[in-house]
């Protein structure tokens, strides 16, 4: 027989729901039922690093829901699931309250990549997240992973940017001719720019909700990519909460996108050494250079920066 959201012979899936208490969840254990998933087990928070570890193979989808959590236990919980979900290859959800971000990203560390990520969900994100999970096989390759050989060409892209815009401009005849040998030279690493003028690109990028709805002009990565580059002429930190602000999208797909960038190797996720439940991120040193190369090689070419 189907499902709502399956099909009639499918495969089922087991999941382990941990949450505070036995009416925790209920969003979680609705959208397991209507994918036609089975129950396993459904266990206080606390417990769930054992009751994991105790469950026979194959080991069914673990599915965290922090809601209602302090930060120390959900801090614990997490890291110590995480590594397990990393160490072992298992199907791992974390659904977690947008004040949980920092702490949750924190506990997880390295093994941020190993877990599904959700940030105060709605009832199709749960669908679509338990769906996904359940139709993956026990230690397989995360379908992110396939997106992630894409995105890793991010950096190359971004560093090819410059010698598009040149050959842009080379073939318009647009310049002086000095001008066009020079913008065919390599840029300088360190672009003069200051964190004003980053800032006014994000405030316009901003501006254009205002105008047009819908989210007609979602571009998370590169809003994520200006506000990092911001932060570093600043001398400041971005904490993960921050940054999923300034993604401009609903925080799970922020959290999303955090992933993929980390995996093209743009961004790079550091503890807060002075709070162990915080997490901070950053330009890695190949983003940088690739930003600051864009921004010199527009200034070269006389175009604007957007």
């Amino acid at each position: 027989m189907a499902t709502p959201f399956g099909f009639a012979g499918a495969r089922t899936t087991s999941f382990v729901l941990a949450s505070m208490d036995a009416r925790g969840g209920a969003a979680a254990l609705e959208a397991i039922a209507l994918i036609g998933g089975e129950l396993r087990a459904h266990v206080a928070l606390q417990e769930a690093p054992a009751a994991l570890v105790a469950t026979p193979d194959p080991v069914p989808v673990a599915v965290l829901d922090l809601e209602g959590a302090s930060d120390e236990l959900a801090h614990d919980v997490v890291a110590v699931v995480g590594m397990l979900a990393q160490a072992q290859a298992w199907r791992c959800i974390v659904a977690m309250e947008i004040a949980q971000i920092d702490l949750v990203m924190a506990a997880l560390g390295d093994a941020a990549d190993s877990v599904q990520l959700l940030c105060a969900p709605a009832q199709h994100e749960w669908l679509g997240t338990l769906a996904v999970a359940a139709a993956r096989e026990p230690g397989s390759v995360r379908a992110a992973d396939e997106e992630r050989d894409q995105l890793a060409r991010l950096s190359a892209e971004v560093a090819r940017i410059a010698e598009m815009l040149t050959r842009i401009t080379e073939r318009d005849g647009g310049g002086r001719a000095e001008d066009r040998y020079l913008a065919f030279a390599p840029a300088s690493p360190m672009s003069e720019i200051s964190s004003t003028t980053v800032r006014d690109v994000l405030r316009a990028r901003r501006l254009r909700d205002r105008f047009f709805e819908g989210g007609l002009f979602e571009d998370p990565a590169w809003d994520m990519l200006l506000d990092l580059f911001a932060a570093q002429l600043e001398g400041t930190r971005v904490s993960v909460s921050s940054l999923c602000i300034a993604a401009a999208v609903a925080p799970t797909t922020a959290l999303r996108w955090i992933g993929k960038l980390t995996a093209a190797r743009l961004l790079a996720r550091a503890p807060d050494p002075e709070d162990g439940r915080r997490a901070f991120v950053a330009l890695t040193d190949q983003a940088s250079d690739a930003m600051h190369r864009y921004v010199s090689t527009l200034a070269e070419a006389r175009l604007p920066f957007v």
